[in-house]
Order: structure tokens, then C-alpha cells, then sequence
């Protein structure tokens, strides 16, 4: 498991109420398209032919053509984003890469994602999704101009900015990826994606090979923090919560909370074996080595 959680992580909730807020105020659009990213799949379409009779769908695809507000960070602006069928094939495009990703596909990943830049060289998941894949590869330099791009494109691509975040800590940038951290935290964006911030936060100071940035007792403030915004529903936060305990010296906590992970429902195979590998070193009172 690599320092920085779920990777490869699908494109993600970006701020969630901002689009609802979008739906209700729109009344004049014949087709309002809002996408939010979730943690578990790929995209959140949501599709109405008007704002006062929408039909919510969800499917496992797609980005869908995007007129970008300004900074969306806060939920304070709304985005509206308009359906065009010139889009669909770049966006099954983007879609399949990300699928084929969080399959392991990762040579089919890479040439869907890359022929959907070709058509529109700025289609900022299909730079997300491009980034973590430049991050597997260890193209880690790459991997941060897709992102600082992406991030041009959308400043309120919070995803993109956990994802540079967590590629400075590979470099070694500790400074740089725990000022973002705590920009991120800052900012205080929708509750999902708070969540995420915290947690990947709670890791890094956690788990960091350079200890002056670790600090135990604030990651599992944050760690908790993220876990009650969840629900305690987030195998991957929990598990971060039992890493963070460990850091403290307490691995009774450690272990308790290790084997919580490992009860949550529907937990994917993998997942499962580095949960069970982290409750051996809890139960070894063992940390979790700096250099996952």
C-alpha cells in the first residue's frame, strides 16, 4: 500500500452540494448535466430535461462537457454544465480509462485516456486520470504538470490538488505536500471531500519518512475527524485511524480499529490483505513502515 490512500482512486466527488445548488437555481436550460465524482465509482451523472423535473441517474460513466464557474472550492459559485453530443465519444473515452484503471488495465487506461486528450486537450478528468497513472508508472514530474494543469482548468478540482500532494511526498517536496494538506483542510470544502483531505492529512503525518512532519496526536484528530464524516462507513479512513494510533504508541486502539476496517461490508480482496498485514503489526506493536 503505497504512503497515500486507495490509489488508484476514481475521479472524485468534487463538492457535491454545489451542483444541487445548480439544479434548483436553473430554470431555463432544456438539459442541465451535473457531475459529481464519487469515491467508489467512476462518475455521477446526473441528467434532467428541466431544472424543476429532474431524473437522477447513475452510471459508472462519464464527464460530459463543462462550463466552469470560478473558484468552486467553497460551494459558493454554482456550475452549470450543458449536454452536447459532439461530447460523447470523448467522454466514454475518459469514462473506459477510468474504469480500466481501477481494474488494473492499466496499458488500456493509458491509450483511452490518451486519445481522449487528442480530441480535447482540455478535458481536466482525463488529466486527473492521466496523472495517476503517470504516478503508477513513477513519472512523478508528469504527473504533477497533469495535475497543476487540471488544476488550471478547474481550481476547484480538490482531487487533483490531493493527488499533487501526495506525488511531493514520493519526491520528498514534505514541506510543499503538507502545506497543500492543510490549505485543503483550510478551505473546508463539501463534506465528502473534507473528509478525503483529512484523511489523506492524517497518513501523511501518520506515516511520513521525514518524523518532523509526523505527528500522531493530530492524525488521529484527523483521522476521526474524516471516519464521523463517513460514518465510520470508509474502510480506507478507518484503517488510516488505526495507522495514526500507531503512531502514537497506543496499537491497542491500533489493532481495534484495524480489525474494524477489515469488518466493513463489501471491502474489495485486496484491501482486505493490507488491512489484515496492518493489524499483524498492531498486534506486534509495530507502526506502519514509513516507507509505505
Amino acid at each position: 500500500m503505497p504512503w497515500s490512500r486507495g490509489f488508484p482512486r476514481p475521479v472524485s466527488n468534487v463538492i457535491e452540494d454545489t451542483y444541487e445548488m445548480t439544479y434548483r437555481q436553473t430554470t431555463t436550460v432544456m438539459e442541465v448535466v451535473d457531475f459529481c465524482l464519487p469515491y467508489a465509482c467512476v462518475f455521477d451523472y446526473r441528467a434532467g430535461d428541466q431544472a424543476d423535473q429532474m431524473i437522477f441517474k447513475r452510471t459508472i460513466v462519464l464527464f460530459i462537457g463543462i462550463i466552469i464557474g470560478t473558484m468552486a472550492v467553497r460551494g459558493n459559485v454554482p456550475i452549470i454544465v450543458e449536454t452536447g453530443a459532439g461530447k460523447r465519444a470523448v467522454m466514454k473515452l475518459c469514462s473506459d480509462a477510468s474504469d480500466q484503471l481501477r481494474n488494473g488495465d492499466v496499458a488500456s487506461a493509458k491509450r483511452n485516456v490518451e486519445a481522449a486528450l487528442r480530441i480535447d486537450p482540455k478535458l481536466w478528468p482525463a488529466l486527473y486520470i492521466r496523472a495517476q497513472i503517470f504516478r503508477m508508472e513513477g513519472k512523478y514530474e508528469l504527473a504533477i504538470q497533469d495535475c497543476n494543469e487540471a488544476l488550471r482548468l478547474y481550481p476547484g478540482f480538490v482531487e487533483a490538488a490531493l493527488l499533487r500532494a501526495s506525488i511531493n511526498v514520493r519526491l520528498g517536496k514534505y514541506a510543499e505536500a503538507s502545506k497543500e494538506f492543510s490549505y485543503l483542510v483550510s478551505i473546508h470544502p463539501r463534506q465528502v471531500t473534507l473528509a478525503r483531505a483529512l484523511s489523506d492529512r492524517a497518513w501523511f503525518q501518520a506515516t511520513c519518512p521525514n518524523a518532523s512532519f509526523r505527528n500522531g496526536q493530530q492524525a488521529v484528530k484527523d483521522a476521526k475527524a474524516a471516519c464521523s464524516i463517513m460514518q465510520w462507513k470508509d474502510e480506507d479512513m478507518i484503517d488510516t485511524l488505526a495507522a495514526a494510533y500507531a503512531e502514537t504508541g497506543d496499537f491497542e486502539s491500533a489493532a481495534r480499529y484495524a480489525a474494524q476496517a477489515l469488518a466493513v461490508k463489501g471491502i474489495s480482496a485486496q484491501d482486505a490483505k493490507v488491512f489484515r498485514e496492518h493489524l499483524a503489526l498492531f498486534q506486534q506493536r509495530k507502526r506502519i513502515p514509513v516507507s509505505q
